[in-house]
């Protein structure tokens, strides 16, 4: 059973580089980004004034009845946006699936923090009688996952695991291993988050996780770069339809991609610093190999978790190492996409794949952009400032989140 083949249908997503795919794709491979000053709130008394905001984005289009949107936290008005995008994409009349066979799993690392910080503050000034009725399921993790399946009428598997930054690719890869073993046909999988307020800039920053480099906006996130001092927040939703083979064949879809592994691991370290020699994203990204019967070797492109922290881009470039080898400063094509998009969160991994994904299909890899003098202890081929075409068969996109949570996905061109 757990022969049964994955591939991905259909795309949907909205990042801070544009509201769909081909924006999306097209700034990427431009080396464009997204980073500007936060216009949503005055930024003025944070330490961080910017991020990878969301623009011009209009949620009522995207629910089957627009009122809806406007009982949905931003986060799942990303995800249900980006799951309908996907499903027009992959070309699915869900009027003619089997309801029980197709789930969803779309979670989001932090969820619904607008809707907390909102109604917290209606109850200081008001009371509690004034609180919405609809506060706890707005800000729950899970409300996306279960949206997207009434939106759509979908009664298959329906989840949201939350694991910080790796959230994506745990849904992603929990997802393809719920239809290898023969329980689900499809899934609608990724993640989506919405963090840029006040409680998300004030508590990344006291950590002295985000970068303050305010004046130069464009340039503030910096993967693999010497003078990098912090990640960029970003927002928005990576969504992917994945079906079994002969279910995509059997409507005559169009085929992106082969998801063909997934690991999975934990740092058991520290509570957001990774651990310093990088063996558990190695183990993890050893195992995704594994399932997929590829050699290190095989793999042509990986995009990196990094996020443009000190210690985070050394620890994977140390796990890169372990997991490749020879292979890692010799052939492998490495590139962090947060150096445009910011970090995504528990977005991240649904964006990533997607530009992985992309990358097979038009033989494209998107950049690390804002290398100026790359870190010497992230000695890889990062692909600096400008993208290059490349015979791109097999790739990997690696997501940590604080906690220690690991997870790389393997994807290959569909044969």
């Amino acid at each position: 059973m757990n022969e049964r083949r994955v591939v991905i249908t259909g795309i949907g997503c909205v990042s801070p580089l544009g509201n769909d795919l081909k924006t999306t794709w097209e700034g990427l491979k431009a080396g464009r980004s997204g980073i500007a000053r936060i216009t949503q709130l005055d930024p003025e008394p944070f330490d961080c004034k910017i991020a990878g905001e969301v623009k011009n984005f209009e949620p009522d289009g995207y629910f089957c009845v627009p009122k809806d949107s406007r009982r949905s936290d931003r986060y799942v008005q990303f995800a249900v946006a980006g799951a309908k995008m996907a499903i027009e994409d992959s070309g699915l009349d869900v009027s003619k699936l089997d309801p029980r066979r197709f789930g969803v799993m779309v979670g989001s690392g932090i969820g619904g923090l607008a809707t907390l910080e909102r109604e917290h503050g209606t109850y200081l000034n008001k009371g509690p009688k004034r609180v919405s009725p609809f506060t706890i399921p707005m800000m729950i993790s899970n409300i996306a996952s279960g949206i997207i399946s009434m939106e759509f009428g979908l009664k298959g598997p329906n989840m949201a695991i939350v694991t910080a930054c790796a959230t994506s690719n745990h849904n992603i890869g929990e997802a393809w291993r719920i239809i290898k073993f023969g329980d689900a046909d499809g899934f609608i999988c990724g993640g989506a988050e919405a963090t840029i307020l006040p409680m998300g800039l004030c508590g990344f920053a006291n950590m002295k996780a985000l970068s303050t480099r305010n004046d130069d906006p464009e340039k503030a996130s910096r993967p693999f770069d010497r003078h990098r001092d912090g990640f960029v927040m970003g927002e928005g939703a990576g969504v992917l339809i994945i079906e079994e083979l002969e279910h995509a064949k059997k409507r005559g879809s169009k085929i992106y991609a082969e998801l063909i592994g997934y690991g999975i691991s934990a740092d058991a370290y520290h509570l957001s610093a990774p651990s310093p020699d990088g063996s558990g994203p190695a183990y993890a990204i050893e195992m995704a190999l594994r399932h997929g019967r590829k050699n290190p070797a095989d793999v042509d492109y990986l995009n990196a978790h990094a996020t443009s922290t000190g210690l985070g881009d050394i620890a994977e470039t140390k796990a890169i190492k372990l997991a490749f080898g020879d292979h890692a400063k010799n052939g492998l094509m490495v590139s962090s996409t947060k150096s445009m998009t910011g970090h995504m969160l528990g977005a991240a991994g649904g964006i990533e794949l997607i530009a992985s994904v992309m990358a097979i299909r038009d033989g494209i890899v998107p950049p690390t952009i804002n290398i100026e003098e790359q870190d010497p202890d992230c000695d890889l081929d990062v692909v600096p400032n400008v993208a290059r075409e490349a015979d791109v068969k097999v790739a990997i996109s690696n997501s940590f989140g604080f906690g220690g949570h690991n997870a790389s996905v393997l994807v290959s061109r569909f044969e």
